[in-house]
């Protein structure tokens, strides 16, 4: 009896166990996968409160594309364009295909001389001094490979020499110092235009880290800072800004990364660029900007990325350059400008690069430039007048409104009646 009822209570004690877990244990719901285009239309409100996203970027920082090309398929288009293929090799395969490119062809060339010389018979009679062999000195593919390799690079110690009793090696000397001449052309040819790339070149064009947005000339801008590290200028240089983000037009298509253009002087000449010295490069925020009704509270809320672009001529090489950054929005201070790194010495102007990225707070109105624009058109008054001082007075004239006792508000009301009722009389 006793084993019993240990029995029935450890019993009791596991179903209870097995139900508090069953109760307690969280249900799993598995959501159905969807499509990469179906969970893009799903509304915002839904996806930002399941997940919070993150921005990734189109183009990183140091200015390389975030692209990745998948599933092609025709890759022979590559080999129609072999040069800039090599071109575009990482070091490691441009060096390895340039010294297997070399070694193949003077192994060919090898075998062919030590053929001629095997089908002539000049092997068989290496101490016959009577016989006039095709290549003297050539007694087994090893000098064949050596005499390959003089013939092509033209280094000739002369030891080894081809006799005019050889018509066939005549020829062959022919073909392979055309096709050595062809081989080294292309060879140097890839390696003279890889070393001489200017890419290294923007190292030294800096952008800022972060992107402000304030009051310029009483018109709300965006602005960002470049520099060139180097004293060599970049010769005709111009700035260039686009505005990544995906829409969905009006048809209800879907369009990804859609690019938009950023004016930053296009039309008055600004954006061509006298590099000797940091500037700020500046867009007006208009109607015509994608950020015309975007606000304070509304910018950290959007999904987009500035990519800026800085062309010109290396003044060293003349080759094109070109510098490109990007800026999200968790990059982008509003209500910030830059600090001045520019300063006047004694004969010249110095540049304080510790500086260049730093900023300091100014007075900016939280309100979008469309926001502004209307508070300037109803109060008639230009919209360099100060609207943050507008919004001041507002607010001041609420605050005196509600220190007022209510007697005085009842006076004021009073007075006002008496002299409705006057007026009528």
């Amino acid at each position: 009896t006793t084993m019993a009822k240990l029995t029935e209570s450890m019993t009791n004690v596991l179903e209870g166990d097995s139900m508090d877990q069953d109760v307690e244990s969280p249900v799993a719901i598995h959501q159905p996968k969807l499509p990469k285009q179906a969970r893009d239309d799903l509304p915002r409100h839904i996806s930002r409160d399941r997940t919070k996203r993150k921005i990734q970027r189109y183009v990183r920082k140091d200015g390389k594309c975030n692209v990745h090309h998948g599933n092609v398929r025709e890759t022979y288009r590559y080999l129609t364009d072999i040069f800039t293929t090599l071109v575009d090799l990482k070091w490691r395969f441009n060096l390895l295909i340039f010294v297997m490119v070399y070694t193949v062809t003077w192994l060919f060339f090898g075998m062919i001389w030590w053929l001629i010389a095997y089908i002539r018979g000049d092997m068989d009679h290496i101490e016959d001094s009577s016989w006039t062999p095709c290549v003297t000195n050539l007694n087994g593919f090893v000098s064949a490979f050596l005499f390959s390799i003089e013939t092509e690079t033209t280094i000739g110690y002369g030891y080894r020499v081809i006799t005019d009793k050889c018509p066939e090696g005549i020829i062959l000397l022919l073909i392979q110092s055309v096709l050595g001449s062809i081989v080294n052309a292309f060879m140097v040819g890839c390696m003279f235009v890889k070393i001489s790339q200017p890419k290294k070149r923007a190292e030294t064009l800096v952008f800022s880290t972060h992107a402000v947005i304030s009051m310029r000339d009483g018109k709300l801008c965006l602005m960002f800072r470049v520099g060139d590290l180097r004293n060599s200028h970049i010769v005709e240089a111009s700035i260039r800004a686009k505005l990544i983000k995906s829409k969905q037009t009006s048809e209800g298509e879907f369009i990804p990364l859609n690019q938009t253009d950023i004016n930053v002087g296009y039309y008055t000449g600004d954006d061509r660029l006298f590099l000797v010295s940091p500037l700020i490069i500046s867009h007006e925020i208009n109607q015509q900007s994608p950020f015309w009704e975007i606000s304070k509270a509304q910018l950290p809320k959007e999904e987009l990325e500035i990519v800026v672009i800085l062309e010109g001529m290396v003044e060293a090489t003349g080759m094109t350059c070109q510098a490109r950054s990007s800026y999200i929005t968790s990059e982008i201070l509003w209500g910030y400008r830059f600090t001045p790194v520019l300063t006047l010495e004694d004969g010249f102007y110095e540049v304080d690069y510790n500086s260049f990225h730093e900023t300091y707070e100014t007075s900016t109105p939280a309100l979008s430039a469309k926001e502004l624009a209307e508070l300037a058109s109803r109060a008639e008054l230009p919209l360099s007048w100060s609207v943050s001082s507008k919004l001041n007075q507002h607010a001041e004239l609420e605050t005196e409104e509600e220190d007022k006792s209510p007697e005085e508000q009842t006076e004021r009301n009073g007075d006002v009646a008496n002299l409705e009722s006057e007026s009528k009389v």
